[in-house]
């Protein structure tokens, strides 16, 4: 299947580590010009120079934290360079923990995160979708869009609203050939899921490799994912060959979501 990438630029969120890193080297293998942005510089310095040669490839560092400085600097970016033709809003998730335990600056700061900047992004970046009549926004979210995981409160709260805008989005930016969608990961071997297996384990008094046994076997795939199988879904909605999927939810999780 030919995806239509080559010299489409590219700039993905989150992408020093995980799933990040892994969309954003299979998006230089496809001939997309790839912007890194994360908030390390090093760290960016390092997986720029593992990308592949043959493209245009730069970074960005901005800290998801201040909406208004990534909203800044990427519109500066874009002027001083060029646009983008596709968005992969990639963020750490909240730290894991009760619902009823959560403070309100846990919220706060997750919707900041999350929401409030995948919306800056979606903001400086769809002018030029628009001008050029192509754009691809893939936001990378959570299973628990469709069912909440227990003790994950904030980040199932913050997730569906995430998983809302998205919609909202897809319908007024259709028209203009840009689809939004968004990827569901299950469990995937990044540092992310290490801290959750680390949490759970402590507070069901289980070794650290038991539970990660336990959350296998949650999966019909009895195994976690690797970050590039989720990166392969990503890629394709970005790609040509998605232009008529728009709106949707999907969950690369090895079939553990009860829901269809």
């Amino acid at each position: 299947m030919n995806l239509n990438l080559n010299n489409k630029h590219a700039l993905v969120c989150g992408s020093t580590a995980g799933i990040g890193k892994a969309t954003a080297m299979q998006l230089a293998e496809e001939g997309v010009n790839v912007t890194l942005c994360a908030r390390n510089e090093e760290k960016l310095k390092e997986v720029l120079a593992d990308l592949p040669s043959h493209g245009n490839h730069s970074y960005l560092v901005a800290d998801f934290s201040n909406p208004k400085e990534l909203q800044k600097k990427v519109t500066d970016f874009i002027t001083k360079n060029h646009g983008f033709h596709i968005l992969i809003n990639n963020t750490g998730g909240p730290r894991s923990g009760s619902i009823l335990d959560a403070s309100l600056e846990q919220f706060e700061n997750a919707f900041t995160q999350h929401l409030k900047c995948n919306h800056v992004l979606a903001q400086a970046t769809i002018p030029f979708m628009k001008q050029e009549r192509f754009g691809r926004i893939v936001n990378v979210i959570s299973t628990s869009v469709k069912e909440p995981i227990p003790g994950l409160g904030v980040s199932n709260t913050i997730r569906n609203a995430v998983g809302n805008w998205s919609k909202t989005l897809s319908f007024e930016v259709g028209a203009f050939g840009i689809t939004v969608n968004n990827v569901l990961p299950g469990f995937t071997d990044t540092e992310r899921l290490t801290e959750i297996i680390k949490v759970k384990s402590e507070k069901e008094g289980t070794t650290f490799d038991e539970m990660a046994e336990i959350m296998k076997n949650y999966t019909p795939a009895k195994r976690f994912a690797k970050p590039e199988e989720t990166a392969n879904a990503i890629v394709f909605l970005a790609s040509e060959a998605a232009s008529y999927i728009n709106g949707i939810n999907i969950p690369v999780d090895g079939g553990r979501t009860k829901s269809l």
